[in-house]
């Protein structure tokens, strides 16, 4: 006798009423996955997978309160058994790393069909990564871009504020968020960074996270 397994259960997380109760409909039909609950933005994403304990939140990036990352961040501190798979229309550098960095297994861009999208969740489900071609493209270009130049001399090291916004960035925080938790303005948080840009050798924020870990500022 075949053992039944239970369904993976979801809760998605998405802004847009539209697109969220679509995609609950769409993937609420892929064989394996019940979605169990939904949210409108980051702060309600993580109030229910604290109620709901799901298997997986699918989730959106940009969304109002609490955007996606931090929002991945604080599910992944309080329930580390919960994976989190983005579905999001940003595959840029910066996005892709905080998402990963904060925790999420996988990452889709909002043109994954609902066959895509159930892969995902199963693979996340399983303790799978699974990210879409164009992430994963991205990643790997960033794990085998040029190392930023390290400082030239004593002058060009990091001041200890300058260190605590690096090792910020790299746990995937945002400008505003970093501005928040050093009770400073946003415009500061940005002179800071490009200090840091500029003492690092960095173009951007995803360089500037790679020199935090080769550098020993963030630890995996």
């Amino acid at each position: 006798m075949v053992e039944e397994v239970p369904p993976v259960r979801i809760v998605i997380a998405e802004d847009q009423a539209a697109v969220r109760e679509g995609l609950a409909l769409l993937v609420g039909t892929v064989a394996g996955i019940t979605v169990v609950g939904q949210a409108p933005d980051g702060e309600v994403a993580v109030r229910l997978a604290g109620e709901l304990r799901p298997d997986v939140v699918l989730m959106d990036l940009s969304m109002p309160r609490c955007d996606g990352v931090e929002a991945t961040r604080r599910i992944k501190e309080r329930h580390p058994e919960i994976e989190v798979v983005v579905l999001t229309t940003y595959a840029d550098d910066d996005w892709v790393l905080r998402a990963l960095a904060a925790g999420a297994l996988g990452y889709l861009t909002k043109s994954a069909n609902k066959h895509e999208i159930g892969r995902a969740v199963h693979a996340a489900a399983a303790g799978q990564a699974l990210l879409d071609p164009r992430v994963q493209r991205r990643v790997l270009g960033a794990a085998l871009a040029p190392a930023p130049a390290p400082p030239p001399d004593d002058d060009a090291k990091l001041t200890k504020r300058e260190a605590h916004v690096l090792t910020l960035i790299a746990t995937g925080r945002s400008n505003k968020e970093i501005a928040a938790e050093l009770f400073v303005s946003e415009t500061t948080v940005k002179s800071h960074i490009n200090r840091i840009f500029a003492k690092t050798g960095s173009r951007d924020r995803a360089q500037a996270v790679r020199y935090a870990y080769q550098t020993g500022y963030v630890r995996d």
